[in-house]
């Protein structure tokens, strides 16, 4: 079993940055695939950005590529996303959610744990 606690969202303004957390509970984070979702209101919950057990693979929705980046340190059991560059567009809630299998996937139905979410609004 593995818990997984968001943090990092809040409110900023258009062009300016913020930097998500997911810390994971469990002995056997490092071998899991990480992947960060965002749902906005009245949207469906779409892939943001994945990262391999590994670190050495990492995959990004074309939406925000560029300005997105994902990372992890399995020492600490957590993984981040750094949001660069946020428009108005990006505002939703986002989750951290955890794979139990190395490869890469942007099916949120492929994911085995969630998050409860942490909401990011960016104003205009």
């Amino acid at each position: 079993q593995v818990q997984l606690v968001e943090s990092g969202g809040g409110l900023v303004q258009a062009g300016g940055s913020l930097r998500l957390s997911c810390a994971a509970s469990g002995r056997t984070f490092s071998s899991y695939t990480m992947g960060w979702f965002r749902q906005a209101p009245g949207k469906e919950r779409e892939f943001v950005a994945a990262i391999s057990w590994s670190v050495s693979s990492t995959y990004y929705a074309d939406s925000v590529k560029g300005r997105f980046t994902i990372s992890r340190d399995n020492a600490k059991n957590t993984v981040y996303l750094l949001m660069n560059s946020l428009k108005p567009e990006d505002t939703a809630v986002y989750y951290c959610a955890a794979r139990r299998d190395i490869s890469i996937t942007v099916w949120l139905t492929r994911y085995d744990y969630w998050g409860q979410g942490t909401q990011v609004t960016v104003s205009s």
